[in-house]
């Protein structure tokens, strides 16, 4: 059983379930994902696959005295080149290692598709979340602001953070202002909804980590979730 495969969000839509109702979802277009590279026990000291996702283009020559553009520094290297090459596939711009069994065997640039969620009923949804930049202690932490009126000027700012003379500091994981967002996220417990293999696409219930087009590793749900996703 592999442990995940990788896929690229698309967006957000509505679908109708078995109960004739209306429930939000998220398009993920998911595979076809080549394998890069297998290690083993006996080589690596654990089982696993690297998969890659979404060609990434070669970065062409230039000419003496030509000016690379930033839009051509994002193309694959030689090393990239290279590692493909080895599994007779072109260089991908999301590579992952997920792990699988003991017993399973794969074939460098062998490709897997979404059919292999065809029999799952729940999956975990790892992704980067959307960055806020830096934010303060409302919209970071839901505090909640002060009084506007009678002079207060105490609106928006965080308040006490630290003690008196003992002991003297700021207790280390206090709610205050700082960067938001921009973090991995797993998302549990999403309920497969739709299976599309011939357009490579996963239709899950409720919201997953990250703008659309962000890239997303989607796994097996590894808790034995007693609830499905509302």
């Amino acid at each position: 059983m592999v442990g995940g495969l990788l896929g690229k969000k698309l967006g957000m839509t509505q679908v109708w379930d078995d109960k004739e109702s209306l429930r939000p979802a998220t398009v993920i277009e998911l595979g076809p994902c080549v394998v890069l590279q297998t290690k083993t026990a006996e080589n690596d000291g654990y089982n696993a696959i690297q998969l890659g996702f979404d060609d990434k283009p070669s970065r062409r020559k230039h000419g003496k005295g030509e000016r690379r553009r930033s839009s051509e520094r994002r193309g694959a290297n030689r090393a990239e080149i290279g590692h493909a090459r080895k599994a007779g596939a072109t260089p991908k711009r999301f590579v992952r290692e997920v792990s699988v069994d003991a017993g399973d065997s794969f074939e460098l640039g062998q490709e897997l598709t979404v059919e292999l969620f065809a029999d799952i009923d729940l999956v975990d949804v790892i992704g980067v979340t959307k960055g806020k930049g830096f934010q303060g202690t409302i919209k970071r932490h839901g505090f909640s602001r002060g009084p506007e009126s009678h002079g207060s000027m105490n609106v928006r700012r965080p308040g006490s953070i630290g003690q008196s003379a003992s002991p003297s500091r700021v207790f280390p994981g206090t709610k205050m202002s700082g960067h938001m967002g921009n973090a991995r996220h797993t998302e549990s417990n999403l309920k497969v909804l739709r299976i599309e293999p011939e357009r490579n696409l996963l239709i899950v219930g409720g919201a997953i980590p990250g703008a659309a087009g962000g890239y997303v590793v989607i796994m097996p749900a590894r808790r034995n979730a007693a609830r499905t996703s509302a």
